[in-house]
């Protein structure tokens, strides 16, 4: 990890922990990272459980279908103020994953696995955070890095007290270092002053209404015939209406999320509540793992009324509790554990997602949404129109809406 201060002006490092780089084997938990890394440990697991190491996220969905008193080993200790990965852990480990066949008849010794990986990694994140702010408080954190994803661990960080003020950076991924970058050479080689900025992380173009046709002219396209609404309310208004019977929506608006969540600009959207829909969506649409949950999206100033600790999570990357007496209502976005990804929608940088969950609650009482990203497993996040349309073509999806064009099935 790294470490360090930043008094407006100045970044200045505080600690910077390193170890080498672990060298490729051919072993079950080789580290593709530097062999004492939270997120290497992380991704080795998941290549242990699910055979591969490209989506290391769904370990975290799988977790809550475990049992947390399996395995005792402590992955992680930390001597001197430095963190490293043990190695006695790896020998309790002998049943790799060979292949999603294999995991889905021993789902529940993979599910306990998982659930021991996460509780590590909740862990090592405490401690290592705590050592460093122990060090050198402050009452603002800023927390970035792939591990940051784990939304199990940040609400738990957050819930720790350990600073008064803790920014979770929404593209904690590697493609955030873009943005470090460009805030670092804009303050230290221009010299020029920190700006405010609304937490809108929507940075992609917009897409006009002649590259909007234009894709529906396309031969492949042809026979989709688009409706045009001219009013938004009245675009609003009949979405939110198929959204209460039912369907489920590919929801494209204006400029793309910048990270690895779909925020209301790039979504799959269907009811919180209605039965089968969340099976539905993953076989169907997603055509990925059953077991994998997906996310309420309500509006911030609502959302205490549906989730336990109501905090304020704009760019989903906080878990929280779903309240019992709407366990039924949000069955689809309320994973095994009674936990629930939120995200809360601001209207001050998502105004039409905003809108569209007002709609929605006039035609079914409730104020919240299922929000997954527009793709498919193993796809990109949709970014043209050209690809929306190739994704809805090639699912069970039954309306596409791109701005004020709305096409169904």
């Amino acid at each position: 990890d790294s470490f360090y201060h930043f008094n407006g002006k100045r970044l200045m490092p505080l600690v910077k922990d390193f170890s080498t780089m672990a060298l490729p084997d051919a072993s079950k938990f080789a580290l593709p990272t530097t062999e004492h890394s939270i997120g290497g440990f992380y991704a080795s697991v998941s290549k242990y459980v699910f055979g591969d190491m490209e989506d290391v996220g769904k370990l975290m969905g799988l977790a809550p279908y475990g049992n947390p008193k399996q395995f005792d080993h402590e992955a992680f200790e930390f001597k001197s103020g430095n963190l490293y990965v043990n190695e006695d852990w790896k020998h309790q480990f002998d049943n790799p994953s060979q292949n999603y066949e294999y995991f889905k008849a021993h789902f529940g010794y993979y599910a306990d696995v998982a659930r021991w990986a996460q509780e590590q990694v909740e862990k090592a994140v405490m401690e290592c955070i705590k050592n460093r702010m122990h060090r050198y408080p402050h009452e603002n954190l800023c927390y970035t890095g792939g591990v940051a994803l784990n939304a199990v661990a940040n609400a738990k960080l957050e819930d720790s007290n350990i600073a008064k003020n803790i920014y979770f950076e929404p593209a904690a991924g590697d493609n955030g270092l873009a943005l470090g970058c460009a805030f670092y050479g804009w303050i230290e080689h221009f010299g020029m002053p920190k700006i405010p900025h609304d937490g809108s992380t929507c940075f992609g173009r917009h897409y006009a209404d002649e590259e909007i046709c234009a894709a529906f002219e396309k031969e492949e396209n042809k026979k989709h015939l688009p409706k045009v609404f001219l009013d938004e309310e009245e675009l609003l208004d009949y979405c939110a209406q198929k959204l209460s019977e039912g369907k489920t929506i590919g929801w494209f608006q204006s400029g793309s999320e910048f990270g690895p969540r779909s925020l209301g600009r790039r979504s799959i959207l269907s009811h919180p509540g209605m039965e089968n829909r969340k099976d539905h969506i993953n076989r169907n649409i997603k055509f990925r793992e059953d077991f994998r949950p997906f996310a309420p999206a309500v509006l911030k100033d609502k959302v205490g009324d549906y989730f336990i600790s109501g905090r304020n999570s704009p760019y989903m990357i906080l878990v929280d509790k779903t309240r019992p007496e709407y366990l039924k209502e949000l069955q689809n976005v309320t994973h095994e554990d009674g936990s629930a990804r939120v995200q809360t929608v601001e209207e001050s940088w998502n105004p039409r997602f905003a809108k569209l969950l007002s709609s929605f609650y006039k035609h079914s009482g409730i104020e919240v949404l299922l929000n997954t990203s527009l793709n498919r497993k193993g796809m990109p996040i949709v970014e043209t129109p050209q690809e929306a349309l190739q994704l809805f073509e090639s699912t069970a999806l039954d309306m596409m809406v791109i701005e004020n064009y709305v096409v169904e099935k």
